[in-house]
């Protein structure tokens, strides 16, 4: 399988975009997290979480090739056949359904990372040190905030056995222990 340390070399070799890269080190960090809370296989839940969005910037944005070629450059990398299925389900146009939790785990965590750096963002500091987990359930309920995080993706936490409460506050803890990695 394929190690952390090469899956961040391939991002950078492919992702120019600083933001993106931040988002996929978000997505990894409460990939972890929900690894952890769930009994699950941190290192591979990390893995996924990092490689999800591998393909966006090659594909431009094309979401009939987003996530397909991402799953097929992941398992050129060493990815296992469900790592590289997780991947490719994190994107919906696909019409492939959610099987597995790891499926689950990643699409629920991919927009909860928007919201939580916009929490962030708003925030004169501009930290995630101080943002609450009660501050970002608040701005979830605000539809027009972080407009891009999909409140419905999130709100599926409840697959995980998780309420959305928890889900938020173990996102928003995973985030804070790399905010340095993520300039926040």
């Amino acid at each position: 399988m394929i190690d952390r340390a090469a899956a961040l070399a391939a991002i950078r070799a492919r992702v120019q975009n600083d933001n993106l890269v931040k988002h996929m080190l978000a997505t990894e960090a409460i990939m972890r997290g929900l690894a952890r809370r769930l009994g699950q296989d941190e290192a591979t839940w990390g893995l996924v979480g990092l490689l999800h969005d591998i393909d966006v910037e090659a594909t431009g944005g094309d979401m009939t090739r987003h996530s397909r070629e991402g799953a097929a450059l992941a398992r050129e990398m060493g990815a296992t056949a469900e790592m590289a299925a997780a991947i490719l389900r994190h994107n919906e146009t696909h019409g492939h359904g959610r099987e597995t939790l790891l499926d689950q785990a990643l699409f629920c965590a991919d927009p909860l990372t928007g919201l939580i750096t916009a929490a962030a963002l708003v925030r004169p500091d501009k930290r995630l040190a101080g943002v609450e987990a009660q501050s970002v359930l608040k701005r979830f309920k605000e539809k027009r905030f972080a407009a891009g995080a999909s409140r419905e993706q999130i709100a599926l936490c409840s697959v995980l056995g998780l309420d959305l409460e928890e889900f938020v506050a173990l996102g928003l803890a995973a985030m804070q222990g790399i905010g340095g990695d993520l300039g926040l």
